[in-house]
């Protein structure tokens, strides 16, 4: 629905703007001096989990997250906060604690906020941060030839989904729980900083979230004119994540984003198609998609783990074809 109405807005002509609406980018990138942009984002979501101040945590991770998907470092942010009139105080201490903890972390400062009255909980911020106006990474840059790499593992949503249908095993709920309140920071502090004191070839990077990996890998596909292929069986995923899947813990937006997506993917025979679904999943506070020169692809996947992130290699960009993607085993 977005994306149909975005398309029918009028574009601003304004020469600062590098990074508007238009190749639904992960943040806006506002140039301000010839060595200052401003990255500019913002999100806010109900609870997936129970903890409170988990909830805050991962609400944190996740709005921060654009910032890094584009190169940027954080600055400071604004609380987006929708709370019940009669909702219990202690509880909206512990989301505005939880979020404050990652914002700590992530060296971002609260500056304000605005609430309202709503009786459903919803918690996110407003985040902006600084980059270089050469140094930004948009996600419609991939090249033929260029190496694909995930971090962190999917599953989030159906982990969720099964959650809140009070079917989710401990070990799963940790597990995605450890994902979703890590930030992206190291794994952006990696791609930016690169070896040697100078870069790796990162042309084109994003954060995976609502639209989960097809849909990510889409935009990046189609915003850089270009094919992918994708490897199923190199995909991590989360513990529980096919058994959630098997269980029929499939949240609506698993379904629209496939609906939407499915239509530019081709399986090759010997895709499961649990892996099928989990390739749609939306993912909350998900990890980041990079395409980087195959030159420095393995250097990169060995200096992101070596500084502890979780990373794999998935697949390749190819020149346009189609199907826009293909997946083998």
């Amino acid at each position: 629905m977005l994306d149909a109405v975005l398309g029918k807005l009028a574009r601003q002509h304004d020469p600062n703007v590098l990074v508007g609406f238009d190749k639904a980018d992960d943040a806006g990138v506002y140039q301000v001096t010839p060595e200052l942009a401003l990255v500019e984002t913002v999100d806010f979501f109900t609870p997936i989990v129970d903890d409170p101040f988990t909830f805050g945590q991962i609400a944190a991770v996740n709005s921060l997250s654009d910032v890094y998907a584009m190169g940027g470092k954080p600055l400071n942010s604004l609380a987006l906060v929708c709370f019940p009139e009669k909702g219990d105080l202690p509880i909206l201490e512990q989301i505005l604690a939880g979020g404050l903890s990652k914002m700590m972390e992530a060296g971002c400062t609260v500056i304000g906020g605005h609430s309202i009255r709503d009786p459903e909980i919803k918690f996110g911020y407003a985040v902006t941060g600084a980059i270089h106006p050469q140094r930004v990474l948009k996600n419609s840059d991939a090249q033929p030839g260029d190496k694909l790499i995930l971090t962190k593992a999917l599953g989030t949503g159906v982990i969720s989904t099964a959650i809140k249908n009070g079917k989710a095993e401990e070990s799963w709920i940790q597990a995605a729980t450890g994902f979703m309140t890590t930030l992206n920071r190291i794994a952006a502090e990696v791609v930016t900083t690169g070896k040697g004191g100078g870069p790796f070839s990162v042309h084109a990077m994003t954060d995976v979230t609502g639209f989960g990996l097809m849909g990510h890998a889409r935009e990046m596909a189609l915003g850089s004119d270009v094919s992918m292929g994708l490897s199923a069986g190199e995909i991590p995923l989360i513990e529980g994540a096919l058994g959630c899947v098997r269980g029929g813990f499939i949240p609506g937006g698993l379904k629209a984003n496939r609906e939407f997506a499915e239509c530019m993917v081709g399986y090759e025979e010997g895709v499961s198609e649990e892996l099928r679904i989990l390739l749609f999943d939306p993912q909350t506070a998900g990890g980041l998609l990079i395409s980087v020169d195959s030159g420095d692809a393995d250097d990169l996947l060995h200096a992101l783990r070596h500084a502890g992130v979780t990373a794999s290699p998935i697949g390749e960009v190819l020149p346009l074809t189609k199907p826009l993607i293909t997946v083998t085993p």
